[in-house]
């Protein structure tokens, strides 16, 4: 008798195709030290924004930093509802342009420091784990060395 082979499909494993290859996106919420908070595995075609809730329910800030890929009306309204700054730069193709605390944008940086530090663990930098568990494991473990360093 032959088993039957349990079949994943690629939203599963968080792999998805785009013009470089197959990718994944790891997204990282970070607090004001830098520490991560929270890690979200995407397929790497995912939009950013729509993680966007995800990274920061049940959270307590005075202000939500994130890049251009996050500015989206049904976001910043989340942010507001939160009673928290929405320091989010506009869209270029945004119809009316907001204002956004430049010098608060800045420590932006933290989150992108935390993904260097994290690079650094080849690992992660080259997704050697088949599945998507496995994968945010790997990274889990090395926040937790990073928090330590």
């Amino acid at each position: 008798m032959q088993r039957a082979k349990k079949k994943r499909r690629q939203g599963d494993e968080a792999i998805g195709k785009s013009k470089g290859g197959k990718s994944t996106k790891v997204h990282a919420s970070v607090d004001a030290l830098g520490n991560p908070r929270r890690l979200i595995l995407t397929p790497g075609q995912a939009h950013d924004v729509r993680t966007g809730t995800a990274l920061i329910e049940g959270e307590e800030a005075q202000a939500v930093i994130a890049d251009k890929a996050y500015d989206s009306d049904g976001f910043l309204a989340l942010i507001a509802q939160m009673g928290a700054e929405a320091v989010i730069p506009p869209r270029a193709s945004r119809v009316e342009q907001r204002a956004y605390d430049e010098n608060l944008y800045a420590d932006r940086n933290k989150v992108e420091r935390f993904y260097n530090k994290a690079k650094h663990y080849r690992r992660l930098a080259t997704r050697y784990e088949k599945t998507a568990r496995n994968f945010l494991a790997f990274w889990h473990i090395a926040s937790c060395v990073i928090l330590t360093l």
